[in-house]
């Protein structure tokens, strides 16, 4: 009799930069706030030789892909506006680039005129907070564009998310907005959709914990689940500690997520990702 883990990747695929990107084994986003204010104060950097260190050692690390991020989406922060965003993303984009010429660079902004200015200056991705839903040009600026999207479930926006976020069932509410949101991506012209479950972003504690516990019942859209829980509350506040003492945590919820479809994880630490990421592959290939 065989024994073999039924929870085997998906063949699933993205292009990036011309290229046929293979998502059937777990990768690994790293996280670079081009901020003042993100919540985790170890991954906030304005100084672009720090950012062309941090890409450079990400990268050797074994991320797949950067995720660039100008504008802070913790609970309460203060918009920047598009025009600070390309301040701070276009000579980030250039000077990793410069560097490392075969970077996959992702856009965090829910602006559809900073996500095709930094899309033409050599990011490959699109990663929306609002799904497209902030500002109503995104979704067809991204199928113009021709690139992959990440679409996050948000409940409210990031000024008011956190203040009583209700649901009868969190993970059906937030499955089916998922069915409407990859139709709607599909109807626009997108063709590489991947979809955040939006751990923390207008979610409880429990919220997220259910999220988590139920994250299998994505696999009906058939397109790669990306999870996002690096050093978030959900852990801190769980463990009883801090986002600086909250890497072994994220360890532990990251390789659940794995061991549950997520394709991609998102992260401030990307040497531990990517060992989680090993390791939960190895156990399901054999």
């Amino acid at each position: 009799m065989s024994f073999k883990n039924t929870l085997l990747r998906k063949d699933f695929t993205i292009r990036c930069k011309g290229k046929l990107i293979d998502l059937s084994r777990p990768a690994v986003m790293g996280i670079i706030n081009v901020t003042d204010d993100s919540f985790y104060a170890d991954s906030r950097t304005r100084e672009l030789h720090h950012i062309i260190d941090r890409a450079g050692d990400m990268l050797e690390e074994g991320a797949l892909m950067l995720d660039l991020g100008a504008q802070s989406t913790r609970p309460g922060a203060p918009e920047v506006g598009a025009a600070t965003e390309l301040e701070r993303l276009l000579p980030a984009i250039h000077g990793i680039l410069h560097h490392f010429p075969e970077a996959i660079l992702s856009i965090d902004t829910y602006h559809a005129a900073v996500a095709e200015k930094c899309i033409h200056a050599g990011a490959a991705l699109v990663n929306d907070v609002s799904a497209g839903d902030m500002d109503p040009l995104m979704l067809p600026t991204v199928a113009k564009l021709q690139v992959p999207f990440i679409a996050m479930h948000m409940q409210g926006t990031p000024a008011d998310m956190q203040q009583n976020p209700e649901y009868n069932n969190v993970s059906q509410e937030v499955l089916d907005y998922f069915i409407r949101k990859v139709v709607q991506c599909r109807e626009a012209g997108i063709t590489d959709v991947i979809i955040d479950p939006g751990f923390g972003f207008g979610k409880t504690l429990e919220h997220n914990y259910q999220l988590l516990k139920n994250l299998e019942v994505f696999d009906i859209l058939e397109v790669p689940v990306l999870v996002g829980v690096s050093r978030k509350s959900m852990i801190y506040r769980l463990l009883g500690n801090s986002a600086s003492e909250a890497l072994n945590g994220t360890t532990v919820v990251q390789t659940l997520a794995l061991q549950k479809g997520a394709a991609i994880l998102r992260v401030h630490d990307v040497k531990e990702a990517t060992e989680a990421t090993r390791i939960v592959a190895f156990m399901q290939s054999i």
